[in-house]
Formats: C-alpha cells, sequence, structure tokens
C-alpha cells in the first residue's frame, strides 16, 4: 500500500498480519528504489553480502547502522530535487548526520505526522508555546534536529510564542501575554525534553508567571543529550510537571534525524511508545541477532517514508524491548516499547565493520 492510501487509515488501524502483508512489501520496495538510485548504498549491501537467499521477513532486509550517515552522503535522489538537509545533534561526537529530502519525501513526512499527533491534539489549529529560542539557520535550507522538530511540530500550532530569548533566558513577558490570552482553553506546549527539564522544572520562577499551563498539552522528545547525568526518569519528569503546573496531558515521542518523520509516539493511558502502520521496530543484542520480546538490546527502526535517502532501514545506538505486540492496555495496534537510553560503545562497535 502506497503512503497515499495508508493516509486514509488510522495510524494505528492494523494487526501484525494485516500490517505484515503490505509493510513486508514496501521495504522490499523501498530496498530496491535505494539500489537503483543511491550507488554508495548499492555498494554497501554488496559488501554486506547478505547471506540468506530469500528475503521472507523483514529481519532478513539488510539495515545500515545510523553512524554511517555521519561518513557518507547517501542519497537516492538529484541534487536539484534536494529542498531539505537535516542534520543530527553529533552527540557521540564532532561528526552529524547528513540526511537529504526531496519535495515528495517531505510532503509525506508532514502527512504521516499531521496523521499521527492528531490522535491526540486534535485537527483544530492551538495556540502553541515553544519551549526553546527561536534559531537561526547558518546555511540555507539545513536544519539541525532542533531546528526541524520545530519547524516539524509547528504547523500543528498558531499564534507560536517562544518561551526562550536570544540570550536563553525566560522571556516572562511574552510568556505571561500568550498565558492572558490562551490559558483559559486547550493550547500546545512544545520543546527537546533536556530543555523542558532546564527551563520549565528547574528554572521557571512560578511568582512570575500570570496565568496557567495546567490547560496545555506538552509534547515533548529528543532525549537529554549532553545532559545525560541530569537524567530523570519518564515518571518523575510527569510528576514534576504536575507538582509545579498541574499538567497532565503530556506525551512523549521518539524519533531519530535518520528516520525523519516516523514518529513513535507515547501512549497516556499505558507509557509506552507505539509503532504506528507506517514504521516498525525490530530488538537485536550485539552479534546482530534478533531478540525475542521483553529482552534488552539495540532497537532497529523501519519505515515506509524514507526515499529521498536509504533510510527505510536504520539501526540505531539505543537499547530497548518490545513489550508486546496488539494487546496493549490503551487499546493501540501494533508493537509497544521502551527506550532505555543510548548503547555503550563496546556495544555496538561491530556497526563500523558495515
Amino acid at each position: 500500500m502506497l503512503i497515499e492510501n495508508l493516509i486514509n487509515y488510522s495510524p494505528y488501524e492494523f494487526a501484525k498480519n494485516e500490517k505484515l502483508s503490505f509493510f513486508l512489501k514496501g521495504i522490499k520496495k523501498l530496498t530496491s528504489h535505494h539500489r537503483k538510485k543511491c550507488k554508495k548504498y548499492n555498494n554497501i549491501l554488496n559488501v554486506i553480502k547478505n547471506k540468506k537467499s530469500q528475503l521472507l521477513n523483514l529481519a532478513d532486509y539488510p539495515f545500515l547502522p545510523t553512524q554511517i550517515f555521519k561518513k557518507l552522503d547517501l542519497k537516492s535522489t538529484n541534487d536539484d530535487k534536494i529542498i531539505k538537509k537535516l542534520v543530527s545533534s553529533g552527540t557521540s561526537g564532532f561528526e552529524t548526520s547528513k540526511i537529504y529530502l526531496d519535495r515528495e519525501n517531505a510532503i509525506n513526512q508532514r502527512k504521516v505526522l499531521n496523521k499521527i499527533m492528531t490522535t491526540v491534539i486534535g485537527s483544530e489549529r492551538l495556540p502553541m508555546l515553544i519551549v526553546d529560542q527561536p534559531a537561526s539557520m547558518t546555511e540555507k535550507n539545513t536544519f539541525n534536529a532542533r531546528m526541524a522538530a520545530i519547524q516539524g511540530f509547528s504547523i500543528f500550532g498558531r499564534h507560536h510564542v517562544y518561551l526562550l530569548n536570544d540570550k536563553n533566558e525566560i522571556d516572562y513577558k511574552a510568556l505571561n501575554q500568550f498565558l492572558k490570552k490562551y490559558s483559559s482553553s486547550k493550547f500546545i506546549i512544545f520543546g527537546f525534553t533536556s530543555v523542558l527539564f532546564q527551563s520549565l522544572i528547574n528554572k521557571i520562577l512560578l511568582k512570575k508567571i500570570i496565568g496557567s499551563l495546567k490547560k496545555g498539552i506538552l509534547i515533548h522528545g529528543g532525549g537529554w543529550k549532553k545532559l545525560e547525568k541530569l537524567k530523570i526518569s519518564n515518571e518523575r519528569f510527569k510528576k514534576e510537571l504536575f507538582k509545579k503546573f498541574l499538567l497532565k496531558d503530556i506525551y512523549n515521542y521518539y524519533g531519530l534525524v535518520e528516520q525523519t518523520g516516523s514518529l513513535f509516539l507515547e501512549s497516556k493511558k499505558c507509557g509506552y511508545f507505539h509503532t504506528s502502520i507506517f514504521s516498525d521496530i525490530i530488538i537485536r543484542d550485539k552479534n546482530f541477532n534478533v531478540l525475542n520480546y521483553k529482552k534488552r538490546g539495540l532497537i532497529q527502526l523501519l519505515s515506509l517514508l524514507p526515499s529521498s535517502y536509504p533510510g527505510h532501514n536504520i539501526l540505531t545506538e539505543d537499547i530497548g524491548e518490545i513489550i508486546g505486540e496488539d494487546d496493549c492496555v490503551c487499546g493501540l495496534n501494533g508493537k509497544y516499547f521502551t527506550v532505555h537510553g543510548r548503547a555503550k560503545n563496546s556495544e555496538i562497535r561491530g556497526c563500523s565493520n558495515i
């Protein structure tokens, strides 16, 4: 099923067998597409030389480690069709991943993001408080992960206001003006987890706020990055926000710039991330063998979205575990999983051989 057709369904519409029938075909088609369009990708797969004579399962298809996007420019579209370049935050060192999007890929990404997010915020555009500072591009049409996320999620909002000024200080005047106008009804609060922790939980002074955040729908993601030492659990993160602001509608999301548009949204009812009909997940051990459910290992992500670069099947540097599939207490179909943090270097060193 093409993205254009899948968009007509709920993002959690299909159970395992029904989803697998079209998802497997989609991954097969994308693998073939990228082999034809991206010479470097084709060369990589020739080096890997998949030992399986038949590709019968999702786990049989070759994956790329996210590290490779830091080493190579991988494109499956012509340079003159590229409209946007995304770069990762470079938390593993100074190198950053480079992801190239053409118009078709960018449009599909926006459609899928909209489909998933409307399940928690509805179809109406809401006033939006962005817990960050206004960013400026250093290079035309080039966005880092934070800029890309802010731009992507901004489509769900109106009357956007940034909480932080250019000096990275809380702009109480702008905040209070926003709350005076919009705090009586639903509004969106968006930001990266680490920035939210620093700003809303650690820095903000309640006595300087005129109004309330309790009707906000808070969307956050991106993890802790350089603030790993200050990391608190997701449960405590929510408790702190409720304690300080009476915020209850809080949704974490998981996603990588290397597979842009594939968003794994946390269900408020169960606290787990969920795959949609556009994405899937596999867990592997340090030798890349597939692990059963409820076993911790490296997270492999699959997506039907990436068409302008070969990011449809990637092995991340994150550790997670699949809890189950189609039987979550929240009622959503698909696999549901947790993320436990970054892998130690020793656990992913084998990826450098790919």
